[in-house]
């Protein structure tokens, strides 16, 4: 009989086959009173309506010629005559992450629907190749059904995700709801977060989408927010709907800019001295929240075999369909930050979906999360202590990497995800955030690395240097020659400079042309320079000996002196992804743009500057070399002081 003519007869109900492995077994029932939040680990969702179009893929797989219809958060229609898929990134099921790290062995697939089509479960392999493991056809046009389909969770080892797809052929198809659960009963935990602040509009935005889902709502105690902006959340636009929504769960904390160490180090302290909640829950506020990604990490925890911090991924703010953080590890050889092995950095799954991706579908290890958002179980903050007094950058790093030296791993979850500005569209690697850059990467490498790096910090250090140097970046390389020297100094002034460093870079930076950003090129005379020998200039050197050639070469240009005209204007006008050695080394002066767009900084070529900081840098690395054993021994004697409880309130009650 054809599926036109079963369009109004009644589903016929299959007994689960519990032996099943590879198999996905189903059934089909009258729609009962809805889905248990204690038993769901993954609810399928839709976009909102103030999500624009391009955040569709990563919701629905829809060919070119099918729209399906939207009606909430949790309900969608799909068209007569179409194939849409669920084989997205926030609607898959990432089964690999859940059988390596928690105690569900067999996930359930519910869906509550009504109308004509067939629904069809598939599964992948670590590769990427796909398997069709069970389907149904649906014909209730008028009364609501549930189905359910349940997937063995034990062939996901190294990887591999499920979804399910729909068809339909002369009727529409609605789900009302759909969810990835599991039969087992996983311990009730409580979230508190903590978000800290400089950006208010930004974060009455994020706490609004906190509350206007009242499951999430309701798996959230107390919502933390360390205030240190000019700028007060309680002035702001918006706030007073955030205080409706939220009730008593909201708490703002005003105290003065402690960085993000300090602010978010505030939403841990107040979470574990005055709640009782398992789970905190860092988040930054320059974010647009996937509120879902809440409850998904609180499910993950709920049912990890062992405590693990769950990460999140960062999707981009500016292109809304792409992955641009799938899992971090900091290599401990080199002291740098680096994509997992295996993760996909800027993916667009607006060209390239999750099925037709074979790089997704393995499983990653990470060694620690950004937190954008990341969640640590209650006993891993008291086990690990509080973290280190760094101002920003690395504290989140190093933070992850002393709880897994107590045994505590960070998953970075798929599925859960924020958006935030992508670094790559930041310019912190050369502004004032190069102090923190280099004294914390420092910091970090003394505490966890179990290397002998010495000769690597002296080769990367000088190496960076020369590079900042000659591309007249000057500014650059004294607040991180300071970063250094405040580094030798020892552990003692951490705390203190978390009021201190901040201006003190500042007033630095204050006498460098490189660090004065003016708001565009046209304030400055027309540029002289032959731009087609500027292009010419453009190509990076690949071969070691040219490099070196080139090398040399800007290296005696900037030893010389500059001819007095070429650095009263610019001769060159360079956008910031041009702002390279081989090209500014040659030159006397540029405008070069930041990498935001937000304007431009002149750049005047200076050798006694360019002399000074060169033999500065040499004097403070070969110094770093010599004195590493002892700096390794002193910052980790200093460890317990500067994670304590007691030395965290002796900041928070003076500020």
């Amino acid at each position: 009989m054809t599926e036109q003519s079963h369009a109004d007869s009644k589903p016929k109900t299959t007994k689960p086959d519990n032996k099943v492995s590879d198999v996905a077994s189903v059934s089909v029932a009258a729609r009962g009173k809805g889905f248990d939040p204690k038993h769901v680990l993954q609810r399928v969702i839709l976009p909102r309506d103030e999500d624009p179009l391009d955040v569709r893929p990563l919701y629905l797989d829809e060919p070119e010629n099918v729209h399906t219809h939207v009606s909430s958060r949790r309900s969608v229609t799909v068209p007569a005559s179409a194939k849409v898929s669920f084989a997205s990134y926030f609607n898959a099921f990432p089964a690999s992450y859940w059988k390596r790290w928690t105690v569900v062995e067999e996930v359930v697939l519910r869906l509550s629907v009504r109308g004509a089509g067939r629904i069809d479960v598939y599964r992948s392999k670590p590769n990427g190749d796909l398997i069709h493991l069970n389907g149904e056809p649906i014909r209730s046009a008028k009364a609501w059904v549930e189905v359910e389909f349940r997937v063995s969770l034990k062939p996901f080892e190294d990887g591999g995700w499920i979804w399910f797809d729909v068809f339909t052929d002369d009727s529409t198809l609605e789900i009302g709801e759909a969810a990835w659960m599991t039969d087992q009963v996983l311990p009730e935990q409580k979230v508190a977060i903590g978000m800290t602040t400089m950006r208010p509009v930004d974060a009455v935005i994020a706490l609004r989408a906190l509350g206007e889902d009242p499951t999430v709502l309701d798996a959230v105690q107390k919502v933390f927010v360390a205030d240190q902006g000019a700028v007060k959340v309680r002035d702001t636009e918006g706030y007073a709907e955030a205080v409706a929504l939220l009730g008593d769960k909201l708490e703002i904390i005003e105290q003065e800019n402690l960085g993000g160490s300090g602010g978010f180090t505030r939403g841990l302290y107040e979470a574990i001295e005055h709640t009782d909640v398992a789970q905190i829950m860092l988040m930054d506020d320059d974010i647009r929240l996937e509120p879902d990604a809440v409850l998904r990490s609180n499910a993950f925890a709920r049912a990890a075999a062992q405590p693990v911090i769950v990460g999140s991924h960062m999707l981009n703010l500016q292109a809304r369909a792409r992955l641009h953080s799938m899992g971090e590890v900091v290599d401990l050889a080199t002291c740098f930050w680096r994509p997992a092995p295996g993760a996909l950095t800027d993916h667009d799954f607006g060209t390239e979906s999750l099925r037709e991706t074979e790089e997704l579908h393995v499983r990653i290890n990470s060694t620690y999360n950004g937190w954008w958002m990341c969640l640590f179980p209650r006993e891993v903050v008291q086990r690990t202590g509080y973290p280190l007094p760094l101002f920003i950058k690395w504290d989140d790093a190093e933070y992850s990497l002393r709880a897994l030296e107590n045994g505590y791993p960070t998953v970075s979850l798929p599925g859960s995800a924020v958006w935030h500005m992508p670094w790559t569209d930041k310019n912190d690697a050369t502004d004032w955030q190069a102090y923190f850059h280099t004294r914390n990467r420092l910091v970090m490498a003394a505490l966890h690395s179990p290397y002998d790096i010495r000769s690597t910090l002296l080769k990367q250090g000088l190496k960076l240097s020369l590079r900042h140097l000659l591309s007249m970046e000057y500014s650059t390389v004294a607040v991180q020659q300071k970063a250094i020297e405040d580094f030798l100094a020892g552990p003692s002034k951490l705390f203190d400079s978390l009021r201190t460093a901040l201006p003190e870079i500042q007033q630095l930076r204050k006498s460098y042309s490189d660090a004065q950003v003016l708001p565009s090129a046209r304030e400055f005379p027309p540029p002289t320079f032959d731009m087609v020998r500027a292009e010419a200039m453009l190509k990076p050197p690949v071969n070691p000996a040219v490099i070196a050639a080139k090398a040399s070469k800007a290296l005696l240009h900037n030893l010389r002196a500059p001819e007095e005209h070429t650095t009263e204007r610019p001769q060159i006008n360079v956008p910031a992804t041009n702002a390279r050695w081989f090209l500014l080394g040659n030159l006397d002066s540029a405008t070069v743009s930041n990498a935001d767009g937000s304007g431009v900084a002149f750049r005047k070529r200076d050798p006694k500057e360019f002399r000074q900081l060169m033999s500065r840098a040499v004097r403070n690395y070969r110094r770093l070399g010599q004195e590493w054993p002892r700096l390794k021994r002193m910052y980790r004697d200093a460890m317990p002081e500067l994670t304590s409880v007691e030395s965290w309130r002796k900041v928070f009650e003076n500020s």
